[in-house]
């Protein structure tokens, strides 16, 4: 490897490698906390259980650049990952649906560490509107495009009943949301200039229900 810490980052990354970026950012992170100031494609390989050459290839699409022999520099790596990933810059976000999940999302500090600061939610509940969450103010839905001209938010969060959903989505997609982040197991249509990305709960559970299973047969 050579020696130049850090060079221009690429322009484009594949999801798969998107999603591993992550978990090598929380490896740096864990490795710098027990005061190590260097890592390897190998070390983060054993960590994680993802092969070396894939780690290495990886981080080769943000461009940085390690020492042969001794890895990348931790601190570096850090910033890098976290610059890239958006972790570093706020993105405001609305919340729709106050339900178990959605209040859940609201009382989790943890995701302003990563880049999203959900600003305000909306809901019909008549015991939820005019409430707050975790300091984060509830509307009443029909609320929605006024406050959409007042602050500079672009992501959706949705949270709500799936029968609702492409409803919700629509209603989102006019008053100007620009990305859906989709609780829901429905497959919301968008417009193509929409950014949607579907975290179901549900899918998983039925992947790792399915895999447990299967092993157990």
């Amino acid at each position: 490897m050579a020696d130049t810490p850090i060079l221009k980052i690429a322009d484009k990354v594949p999801e798969p490698t998107l999603r591993r970026l992550p978990w090598y950012l929380s490896n740096a992170k864990l490795m710098r906390e027990r005061g190590e100031k260097y890592v390897s494609s190998t070390q983060i390989s054993r960590q994680i259980n993802i092969d070396a050459s894939q780690v290495a290839k990886d981080l080769s699409y943000v461009k940085i650049a390690g020492r042969t022999r001794v890895g990348y520099e931790i601190d570096a790596l850090i910033k890098v990952l976290e610059d890239f990933l958006g972790f570093t810059n706020m993105h405001k976000a609305y919340l729709f649906g106050v339900g178990s999940l959605g209040g859940a999302l609201l009382r989790d500090t943890g995701l302003q560490h990563f880049g999203l600061e959900i600003v305000g939610a909306f809901d019909i509940n008549p015991q939820l509107v005019g409430q707050e969450i975790n300091g984060i103010p509830i509307y009443h839905s029909d609320e929605f495009e006024e406050k959409m001209k007042a602050g500079d938010v672009n992501i959706g969060v949705l949270t709500v009943p799936i029968n609702i959903a492409q409803e919700i989505t629509d209603k989102m997609v006019a008053g100007g949301i620009k990305a859906v982040w989709n609780f829901t197991p429905f497959r919301i249509r968008v417009p193509e200039n929409i950014v949607v990305q579907n975290t179901s709960l549900y899918a998983h559970l039925a992947v790792m229900f399915n895999r447990l299973n299967f092993n157990q047969e």
